[in-house]
């Protein structure tokens, strides 16, 4: 890792009081990202917060959601990233069969039409950098208006989220492989 992190003792002010704030919240512990952004307490302040929106209160439920996030994690091949949140994915009740085919970069085969426009959208994003009018007209039919901009939000915030842990070289935990390696 880059960058040490901050026990709580030794954090100032700032940095406790966001560091506390993320503890009491809806994960009940700190996000690892937020604890390289602890350097810029504004800044992990809003992301943090940002990031409890977009994980919990999406008109998705995380096996929906979920698919965003890993194929931004797999776009960026964000070890630590994809670690968490496949296991995630997997409690929320996301086929291990899509969990594997957004892992090889395979396009999936999915049952339910929301998941499918998710992924096709979150792709888009990635890789075509925004998303054609057909696609568009499609996800808003499929997914609403807050649905698409929902989704948006999910690949951008973790495309930082990402951008973070790659940067600041996090390991995944227990010395554990990356299966993205």
């Amino acid at each position: 890792m880059r960058i040490k992190l901050l026990p709580p003792g030794e954090m100032n002010p700032a940095q406790k009081e966001i560091y506390d704030e993320s503890i009491a919240g809806k994960r009940g512990a700190p996000p690892a990202p937020m604890m390289a952004w602890l350097n810029s307490p504004d800044m992990a302040r809003h992301a943090t917060r940002l990031g409890e929106v977009l994980r919990f209160d999406t008109i998705f439920p995380p096996k929906l959601s979920e698919i965003a996030i890993l194929v931004t994690a797999r776009h960026w091949t964000a070890h630590y990233e994809w670690y968490a949140h496949k296991r995630l994915a997997l409690k929320g009740g996301l086929d291990p069969k899509i969990i594997e085919d957004i892992r090889v970069r395979r396009i999936p085969t999915f049952d339910d039409p929301r998941a499918r426009m998710i992924y096709e959208v979150a792709k888009s994003l990635h890789e075509g950098h925004g998303v054609a009018r057909a696609l568009y007209d499609e996800a808003v039919e499929v997914l609403s208006l807050r649905g698409v901009v929902e989704i948006i939000g999910l690949c951008g915030y973790y495309t930082m989220v990402s951008m973070t842990l790659n940067t600041f070289e996090f390991q995944v935990p227990g010395g554990e492989l990356s299966e993205l390696a």
